[in-house]
């Protein structure tokens, strides 16, 4: 984890510096995992303090991002206004060099007393968490409650007294004698330098690590020599010296595609060229550049969880309902052996005996070549032959059926895809809101909140979601292009919004938003219908493929099949182009 004690020692003198004295003006919960506190400072202004226990990203520190919340806050929010709200920050503490910082904060109860809280937030992985803590040590409540069911090693419940978790077997840099350090690195002879640094020094992540060791090209500890391990000592002493007190200067590592890979309190060579590195001046900047778009993607993960959850398990059932139906077509592809065998026992009749089990009959229908054609004994020609007419004409009818079925399932499995490429690229909980409502509208999911019943017993409608406008870009000569949020909106984007000659876009064989390109005194440049392709093939499933086919045609070509899902469109008039996605392109064009 990159955010290690040190990082996170850095991260305390910059909250310090800004955050000593300020007031807590509001509590917000945006998940289930994350805490944003509201503050007013002394010559800073506003703030927002992010407080993160996502497993994967874990952190805290002051954030420029603006977070969605929910409609109605959830109680431990509603605790935390309560007991936090217009108290004063009092202190930031760190216990030693581990990965626990505690905010204290001088707040007024119920009674107009006043009273000190703590919160903890403790940067663990899995196990993150973050706790108020009352001024009796004991805890109010919790992110996430642990009980013995989930760990053994310590509870952390309302009532229960606060206990730090469990202590890590090293020294803290900054209170150890570097001396004690070495000679302790010197009895891990089977352990590569890294690895011996990582297992004794309280507060440092494997980057961190490695880069101490680059210089003894993480020589195995029985091979460094006595000047080796006074080198060691000398780059240990600059360290614990340099970043007693934090920095100014944070190091984040782009690969060669701009994506950050891994971020640092201090500069990080062992990458030679393959790495660029960006120098920033706060934590703050460099974990919201880390974090941001990773951080939105999982919120909005989590938050669409239960449908992409609902939407795989029918879109399964569908498909094996949809193969079985295959089979079945199948045994209806020889139902004309059935009619030629009917006719030919009733061509018969005149010389055929009740009682056989086949009559062997020329077949005119093949050269007069013999056919073998299976009876009943039981029955007599006549009806051994309105058997096989009515065999025959059940065949016919479940073909029929069959076929309609298979297409039915086959354009459900189209809707769904095209609904989980919506859900994957929703940027907030009202566009997802959206989508529910158009899953409840379309049957696929049930409206458990349909009603509401007023305490007088008369009943209240729920209320619909207000609309998004549909997202904005401009392309690079000018030109409006309108993408649609979600099928009901690609609908009446597409069909009601869009002028006749405005350009339609939409991947061929991709599961997309619809795309509309605004003409300009009924035209269009070749080089806005381009760029136009480009936010198409972003806007869709094929966003990571080299080369995506994208169908364009004018508005007016388009029509609405009767009875067909939300989003279906049909086109015969198109021309094709394929393109390559380029989502910064794409991001570029995006108005905000």
């Amino acid at each position: 984890m990159s955010l290690d004690g040190i990082f996170l020692r850095c991260i305390k003198s910059e909250l310090e510096e800004k955050l000593i004295g300020a007031k807590v003006d509001k509590v917000y919960q945006p998940s289930t995992e994350e805490l944003v506190l509201s503050l007013r400072t002394r010559g800073f202004g506003g703030v927002k303090l992010l407080l993160s226990t996502r497993a994967n990203n874990p952190r805290v520190h002051i954030t420029s991002t603006s977070y969605e919340n929910p409609a109605s806050p959830p109680m431990l929010c509603m605790l935390l206004r309560k007991r936090l709200g217009g108290s004063t920050v009092t202190s930031i503490r760190q216990d030693r060099c581990d990965r626990t910082l505690f905010f204290d904060f001088l707040a007024t109860n119920e009674m107009g007393d006043k009273e000190n809280l703590s919160i903890a937030i403790e940067i663990m992985a899995q196990y993150s968490n973050a706790i108020l803590i009352g001024p009796n040590g004991q805890v109010i409540d919790a992110l996430k409650r642990v009980d013995f069911s989930k760990s053994s090693k310590r509870l952390v419940l309302p009532g229960v007294q606060y206990e730090l978790p469990p202590k890590q077997d090293k020294f803290d840099l900054f209170e150890t004698d570097v001396k004690e350090i070495t000679e302790k690195i010197k009895e891990e002879k089977t352990k590569n330098l890294s690895s011996a640094l990582l297992s004794l020094i309280m507060g440092i992540s494997p980057i961190v690590s490695r880069e101490i060791a680059l210089p003894f090209e993480n020589k195995y500890v029985s091979e460094l020599t006595d000047n080796d391990f006074k080198k060691l000592e000398e780059i240990l002493n600059k360290l614990k010296e340099e970043y007693k007190d934090g920095t100014k200067s944070f190091y984040l590592l782009k690969d060669s595609t701009g994506k950050p890979f891994d971020f640092s309190f201090m500069p990080i060579t062992q990458y030679g060229t393959e790495m660029e590195v960006e120098v920033f001046s706060s934590s703050a900047e460099i974990l919201d550049e880390f974090y941001g778009r990773r951080d939105a993607a999982d919120r909005m993960a989590n938050k669409t969880s239960d449908l992409r959850k609902l939407l795989q398990n029918t879109k399964e059932r569908i498909a094996r309902k949809t193969e079985n139906q295959r089979v079945e077509l199948e045994k209806c592809a020889d139902r004309e052996i059935l009619r030629i065998s009917a006719e030919l026992l009733n061509a018969n009749l005149y010389r055929l005996e009740k009682g056989a089990e086949y009559y062997d009959l020329e077949n005119y229908y093949d050269e007069n070549k013999i056919m073998r054609v299976k009876v009943s004994p039981a029955l007599s020609p006549a009806q051994n032959s309105q058997k096989y007419f009515k065999e025959y004409k059940k065949t016919y009818t479940a073909e029929k059926k069959l076929t309609e079925q298979i297409e039915t399932g086959l354009l459900d499995m189209q809707y769904i895809d095209s609904v989980l490429d919506l859900l994957s690229r929703a940027e907030s909980e009202k566009e997802v809101s959206l989508i529910r409502e158009e899953l409840v509208e379309t049957g696929y999911l049930k409206n458990k909140n349909k009603e509401k019943i007023k305490k007088n017993g008369t009943v209240k409608q729920q209320k619909k979601t207000a609309p998004l406008p549909p997202i904005e870009y401009e392309t690079t000569d000018g030109f409006t292009v309108l993408v649609g949020r979600n099928n009901v909106q690609n609908d009446k984007l597409s069909l009601k919004q869009a002028a006749k000659e405005d350009m339609w876009l939409h991947t061929k064989d991709f599961p997309g938003s619809h795309v509309i390109l605004k003409a300009k005194d009924g035209q269009i440049s070749d080089e806005a219908i381009e760029d136009a392709a480009i936010i198409a093939a972003v806007n869709s499933t094929a966003k990571d493929a080299q080369k995506v086919p994208v169908n364009y045609t004018l508005a007016k070509n388009l029509k609405k099949p009767t009875g067909a899902k939300p989003g279906k469109v049909i086109y015969h008039v198109y021309n094709t182009m394929y393109i390559t996605p380029d989502e910064d392109a794409a991001n570029k064009m995006r108005k905000k």
